[in-house]
């Protein structure tokens, strides 16, 4: 999976590279090389294949070259190769299935994983590559760098706003897959696709960013002083809705193959965590009211909140240790804050109104979180216009329109 890399020095002679997690990142996968000129030669101008092949071309170069780290030269080349793909997309053209486009993993260069002849397909993968290369752009922002030697990282709000406006962006990407492209894929092809590109795993990583960019939020919520309790536990009990349809998403696909367990745990680690913030905001509110039941069922919610946060602990391991191999960030957001204040209050809180959970045992139960209208939406996308080159009142290839070329091209197939 695509992370930031930070580089350790072991037994001072070796470098170690363990890349850091904040935003989860797909693996990336990009265009493998292909003469796409000579497989549409005959079938579209000839100026025109040549400019589809030059983008794709051109996209495999700076992916190669700077292993993806490029990523504002990407996502133009991207873009501009997709307003001409779309063309071969049209029916009226008949060219949906007339090339067969490869592609590979980024991280493991020499694996073919997907060589499909529809360019639905091929529009797929363009799209979920930009949704990779926004993810990869977010968790950029998130890891910020200690040029003072101090070990403080401080990541500035506007870089968090930043990252969340991303983040909306990245799952409208993959929202758009999910709704607009693969339905356009028969379902002989769908079967064959690589399992990040199946919809159960784009709709959780489009509801993950969602979550994440929440976590974010909440994290800007606990660090301002105005905000009040209710927002924070809005927030938190959000934020563990969109992991809850994350993890509903990803639970019905094949997570054998992959990173796919590897995803599975980064979900259940931030669901678990997501699940401690909001019953300790929770809790707080609760500790408000007057009544005994009031302060029981806070305590409840404390001491509830510090057991998941135990076991949100073991999932991050867990997640980290999950090939391939990565780190956790320091604690940031709203956990830097929970990690130290959920065990405190519960511990606080448990013992002065222990004769209460005494004598109130019948009231022992842990009350149910609030649930909240959802607040973050998927940016909406639509693909580009289509290139004017593919105006068929300009199209002529060697004196033939390519109406009359294809009809020619039928009557040889006749002929033999």
């Amino acid at each position: 999976m695509g992370c930031a890399s930070s580089v350790y020095a072991v037994g001072g002679r070796k470098k170690l590279t363990v890349p850091e997690v904040v935003v989860l990142v797909p693996s990336t996968r990009i265009p493998a090389q292909s003469d796409l000129q000579r497989r549409l030669r005959g079938l579209i101008p000839i100026d025109l294949a040549h400019r589809l092949s030059s983008l794709r071309n051109q996209i495999v170069l700076v992916a190669e070259d700077t292993g993806g780290s490029a990523i504002p030269e990407l996502r133009r080349a991207l873009e501009e190769y997709l307003s001409v793909l779309i063309g071969l997309t049209k029916k009226e053209y008949g060219l949906e299935g007339s090339v067969e486009f490869k592609w590979k993993s980024l991280e493991d260069g020499k694996q073919q994983e997907a060589c499909v002849a529809n360019s639905w397909f091929e529009v797929l993968s363009v799209v979920h590559l930009i949704a990779v290369l926004t993810l990869s752009e977010a968790d950029i922002l998130m890891i910020p760098h200690d040029h003072s030697g101090s070990g403080i990282r401080t990541v500035s709000s506007d870089c968090k706003r930043v990252a969340v406006d991303l983040l909306l962006k990245a799952s409208g990407y993959l929202e758009f897959c999910v709704r607009d492209v693969l339905i356009r894929i028969p379902p002989e092809i769908k079967k064959k696709l690589p399992n990040n590109l199946h919809d159960g795993v784009l709709e959780a990583i489009s509801f993950q960013s969602l979550g994440q960019g929440t976590e974010i939020q909440l994290g800007l919520a606990v660090d301002c002083q105005k905000a009040t309790l209710s927002v924070k536990r809005r927030l938190a009990c959000e934020q563990l809705t969109y992991f809850s349809q994350a993890y509903h998403c990803l639970s019905g696909c094949d997570i054998n193959n992959g990173c796919g367990k590897k995803h599975m745990w980064f979900i259940k680690w931030k669901f678990l965590e997501s699940k401690a913030a909001a019953y300790y905001f929770h809790g707080l509110i609760l500790d408000k009211g007057n009544e005994p039941s009031c302060h029981v069922s806070a305590v409840c919610c404390f001491l509830a909140a510090e057991e998941i946060l135990s076991e949100s602990k073991k999932a991050c391991l867990t997640f980290c240790l999950a090939a391939p191999v990565t780190r956790a960030p320091p604690l940031w957001g709203a956990m830097r804050h929970l990690h130290q204040k959920i065990p405190e209050v519960a511990t606080r809180k448990s013992q002065m109104y222990g004769y209460l959970l005494e004598q109130e045992k019948a009231l022992q139960t842990l009350p149910d979180l609030p649930e909240f209208q959802l607040s973050l939406r998927p940016d909406d996308y639509q693909l580009p216009e289509m290139d004017p080159a593919w105006d068929a009142e300009k199209w002529e290839t060697e004196g033939q329109t390519l109406k009359e070329h294809l009809k020619d091209s039928e009557d040889e197939t006749e002929t033999e």
